[in-house]
């Protein structure tokens, strides 16, 4: 039954769970007793009599209870947790789910990716941990790519050093099927799940198939991963003789919240580390703390044979029967009091120390990091970039790439080929940004503006390549053109420094930190549009040139030319002498060749 009260005399001496609540008719507390006067009269003392100073503060904001009888304490037991699930009141200890902490995440994409993250989407995705120090979780992430050669990059457009090394096997020019890749993927979930042995097996089984097929160097390298599978699985051995499933639990807490570790062994090796907090801790014992934590992890997680503990907790018998039937199996209890279980739980409570202590901040965003460090107006959603491609002010280009919250947006890239006489990066520099953001001034005829044309969007932010000079060439353009409103950066090469109109020294951005990544990537991205633009309006003047007017000079040894030199450019530079090395020119031909482009020279000057 459930009745409202505002005294313990009301309240009968049998099992049952209490229910406070304050003015406001809110759940501020929830507990449990095997006699409910018994209990609920030792909250109605004198405030400097209560024995917690938490207690004092709950009853000041008391109003009335309700009570549930119960047949068993048992039954008070599971109700309570229950009830404290649902309601999470805020005297309650409250157990916290561990997302602040990394996980490993692999991703739900064709070619998936493996990193660190401390954020849980329901994306598809596959997440494994917590982890309690992040370095660990990177540290395994190395030796997952080291062994199965997953990809790390975001853009699969073309193969990375990773591929050089022998850490990456290139999917993005299908240099393995994407069967093969997702087998590998299969391999590291299980690893993962600590399932060593089906690993090991699929592995022996793949080696002996190669070994048949006469594909030596591929069972080799199946045979080093066994190895090293087997190495690991070794230094995470813990018991090796041991059959039973055990929790380690190790716990270490300030004065608001605890940090719980709980090392969980499975076939006498490790199988993985859950890191869990709990909060509203205050005026708790630490036997309490452990009961609670015990009360409402097991009621949802699965629970093993034994659980390795620091100390005994309160209702030991009840808890274990009600997990026993909760679960299916029995349970046992363990006290840590030497030897190797207390080895072990020192391991978990300095983990859990680790954990309280660590920095636990989400990752790094790197648009919101940008904006703080640069003190922008807005979020850069939309970024602009520059750079410029020319030999000799030969075929002068210049490319825009756009990033649209963190990604490159490609369908507004722009080429623009050059009208200022080069080489002078600098002044084609200043009219690309000219001809670029002429649009957006206010002097610009507003009959001419075409809204659905992204050259007339108006950007968060400008990446200019380049330190002081070259940021203060592009405040310049801004200035001519009027523009007020949109924020300029200088990246400097050298030492990837950040310069802002107006601060003469540079800000410095944690060589780690992804917003500085994210720049480097913008710069990098426009760098390699540039090239690529610049190298195709080269092979088509290659395509038709002087060298077609020449007699004797055909297209493969047009092309023997062109190879040799690798541009027209300097067939034009080049010697009689140089002329002659190329495979299958005469001396008569090179002559020919020499005459024919010196006087093209001399007609051009």
């Amino acid at each position: 039954m459930s009745m409202k009260i505002t005294s313990p005399e009301e309240l009968p001496q049998k099992p049952g769970v209490y229910i406070m609540h304050n003015e406001e008719d809110k759940i501020i507390y929830i507990g449990k007793a095997k006699k409910l006067k018994n209990r609920v009269q030792s909250y109605f003392k004198d405030e400097d009599k209560l024995d917690r100073p938490k207690t004092q503060v709950l009853m000041r904001h008391f109003s009335y209870l309700e009570y549930i009888l119960t047949d068993t304490e048992k039954e008070a037991l599971i109700l309570e947790a229950n009830l404290i699930k649902k309601y999470k009141p805020p005297y309650n200890i409250d157990l916290k789910d561990g997302k602040q902490y990394p996980y490993i995440k692999i991703t739900n994409e064709e070619y998936p990716r493996i990193h660190v993250t401390r954020r849980l989407y329901d994306d598809g995705a596959s997440y494994y941990g917590p982890y309690t120090d992040v370095t660990n979780a990177r540290g395994f992430i190395d030796f997952i790519n080291k062994n199965f050669r997953i990809r790390t990059c975001k853009h699969m457009d073309g193969p990375c050093l990773n591929y050089q090394i022998k850490q990456c096997d290139a999917p993005c020019i299908n240099n393995i099927s994407l069967e093969d890749y997702n087998r590998n993927i299969r391999r590291v979930k299980l690893l993962l799940q600590g399932k060593y042995k089906t690993i090991i097996k699929q592995l022996e089984r793949d080696m002996r198939k190669c070994s048949k097929n006469m594909e030596y160097e591929k069972a080799a390298l199946i045979r080093d991963q066994i190895q090293t599978i087997k190495i690991t699985l070794e230094q995470q051995n813990i018991q090796p003789t041991m059959d039973v499933d055990q929790d380690i639990i190790g716990i270490d807490h300030n004065s608001n919240e605890a940090a719980v570790v709980i090392l969980s062994v499975r076939n006498g090796k490790t199988n993985k580390k859950d890191d869990l907090v709990l909060t509203g801790i205050n005026g708790f014992t630490d036997k309490q703390i452990l009961t609670e934590f015990i009360k409402q992890y097991y009621s949802t997680a699965p629970c093993p044979d034994e659980l390795i503990l620091e100390d005994d907790i309160e209702d030991k018998e009840i808890i274990m029967e009600w997990l026993e039937e909760k679960h299916g199996h029995k349970i046992k209890f363990k006290i840590a009091e030497d030897g190797h279980y207390l080895t072990l739980i020192k391991i978990a409570k300095k983990n859990a120390h680790i954990s309280l202590t660590e920095n636990t901040k989400e990752e790094e965003n790197p648009l919101l990091t940008l904006e703080q460090y640069l003190n922008l107006p807005r979020l850069p959603y939309h970024i602009e970039a520059f750079d410029i491609s020319n030999i000799s002010g030969i075929h002068a280009v210049a490319s825009m790439v756009v990033f649209e919250n963190g990604k490159p947006e490609k369908k507004m890239y722009r080429k623009f080929k050059m009208n200022t006489p080069g080489p002078n990066d600098f002044a084609m520099m200043k009219e690309v940004i000219t001809r670029r953001y002429r649009r957006i001034s206010p002097d610009y005829p507003q009959e001419k503006v075409n809204p659905n044309d992204s050259m007339y969007i108006k950007p968060d932010l400008v990446l200019i390549d380049g330190g002081k000079g070259q940021l203060g060439m592009a405040v310049e353009v801004f200035n001519q053109l009027k523009i007020k409103d949109v924020p300029l950066v200088g990246l400097a090469k050298k030492f990837e420094e950040l310069y802002v109109p107006g601060r003469s020294d540079p800000i410095i951005l944690p060589r780690k930190s992804t917003a500085l990544h994210l720049l480097q990537y913008v710069r990098d991205e426009s760098h390699r549009f540039a090239i690529t633009f610049h190298r195709n309006l080269r092979s088509k003047a290659f395509t038709k040139s002087i060298l077609d007017e020449i007699p004797g000079v055909g297209k493969k040894r047009k092309q023997a030319l062109l190879s040799y030199f690798d541009n027209l450019d300097a067939i034009y530079d080049a010697s009689y002498e140089q002329i002659c090395k190329v495979p299958g020119i005469s001396k008569k031909l090179a002559q020919t060749i020499y005459d024919t482009l010196e006087a093209d020279k001399q007609d051009k000057n």
